[in-house]
């Protein structure tokens, strides 16, 4: 998906994930993170969101709960992470990294919310009555004031399966009404997902049905509150071009994950602020009936994965079309168009969600200088290796 633009915009990259393979440092099914790029991307990210006084909460599933990368997000002055699941987010705190927001894909299952709320997050969503009662509960037993934030859920809205949740837009006064009496919560903010999404046709970054909603939702809440909520956050495809699209319809937190990357939908069609940053490195491992398999391990049903550069270098390798495995099946391996030399290089760069792969991820630092070294290998929940 992304390996045009990555030889276009990020050849070194490409250049260090050869030779780290062919000298036999990395192995097959290892994602390669070029450090300078992200830290790139991310002060351009968080420079425009200064300009529109948006907040950025950074994601790191897509690059494996990373929590080296987590550490240097933080020294841009980001105001913390986003934990898409609870184990997620005990990977950051752990790390010592700041939790800005939990809760959101995934909720917090009872028993770890006393850990979350001693971490200390600015906020956690919630998706129901029951869950809001427990973590009030926690909270009192802690002495603390936790702020949570509402998943909304309109009529017309988008939701991806596997995700369903929130409280219905259409209920959502009495839900409020009977939050409002809990003790140790405060109701900060709403949130859905997806606020934003690509438009292949326009080849724009376009707001979701999910946006009114929360403008309807935030009107509701703070007529029966009488205060202002301080968080309407609108994550999905968030980068330097959709900074200002949040900012107009009145979002005041954004959440990076690709576009730290250059791996959103809009960065494979065009050139954008953001340069991509990530490969995926396998290997040959045999051929069959006039087609070669690499190793595979790292695949996400969603990645559009097309295409990989097999051979021995760039100026050594050919571009072959990759065909994934299909949804029943485990990516033991990656078929190949053509049959090829068994143990050649294989470079690929597509949508990634390293954390529901068994890959490994190293993080090399120095590309950008033509000096590219690696500071550690880690596994795809940002355990170091």
């Amino acid at each position: 998906m992304f390996l045009n633009a990555i030889l276009k915009r990020n050849t070194a990259l490409v250049d260090a994930a050869f030779e780290f393979h062919q000298k036999g440092i990395i192995e097959p099914d290892t994602y390669i993170l070029d450090l300078d790029a992200i830290i790139e991307n991310g002060s351009l990210i968080k420079k425009e969101a200064d300009k529109y006084n948006i907040k950025l909460y950074f994601m790191t599933k897509q690059l494996g709960r990373n929590p080296y990368i987590a550490k240097e997000l933080m020294k841009l002055g980001y105001d913390g992470a986003v934990a898409v699941d609870f184990r997620e987010a005990e990977t950051l705190y752990k790390a010592g990294i700041k939790i800005g927001h939990a809760g959101h894909l995934v909720q917090i299952p009872n028993s770890r919310l006393e850990p979350l709320l001693k971490a200390k997050p600015e906020v956690i969503t919630v998706y129901s009555l029951e869950k809001a009662e427990q973590i009030s509960k926690t909270a009192q037993k802690l002495g603390i004031i936790q702020n949570i934030m509402l998943r909304v859920i309109g009529e017309d809205d988008i939701q991806y399966p596997g995700q369903h949740g929130g409280f219905l837009l259409n209920q959502l006064h009495k839900s409020v009404n009977i939050l409002n009496k809990l003790p140790n919560i405060k109701l900060a903010g709403v949130t859905s997902f997806p606020c934003f999404l690509y438009n292949e046709k326009n080849q724009e970054i376009e707001s979701t049905n999910n946006i009114n909603t929360l403008k309807k939702a935030q009107q509701i809440i703070e007529g029966i509150t009488g205060y202002k909520l301080t968080q309407i956050n609108t994550p999905s495809v968030t980068c330097c071009s959709s900074i200002k699209l949040i900012a107009e319809n009145g979002g005041t937190h954004g959440e990076p994950g690709h576009g730290l990357l250059g791996t959103t939908p809009l960065h494979a069609a065009k050139d954008e602020p953001e340069k991509p940053a990530i490969v995926y490195v396998s290997e040959v491992s045999h051929n069959f009936n006039g087609r070669g398999y690499c190793f595979g391990g790292g695949y996400y049903r969603r990645s559009h994965v097309e295409n990989a550069l097999v051979g021995k270098s760039i100026s050594k390798s050919g571009l072959l079309k990759v065909k994934a495995p299909d949804l029943e099946s485990i990516d033991y391996y990656f078929e190949l168009n053509n049959p090829c030399e068994i143990g050649d290089t294989v470079i690929m760069s597509f949508r990634s969600q390293i954390f529901v792969t068994r890959s490994k991820v190293a993080i090399v630092k120095g590309i950008s200088k033509g000096n590219p070294e690696i500071v550690g290998i880690y596994d795809s929940q940002g355990n170091l290796v």
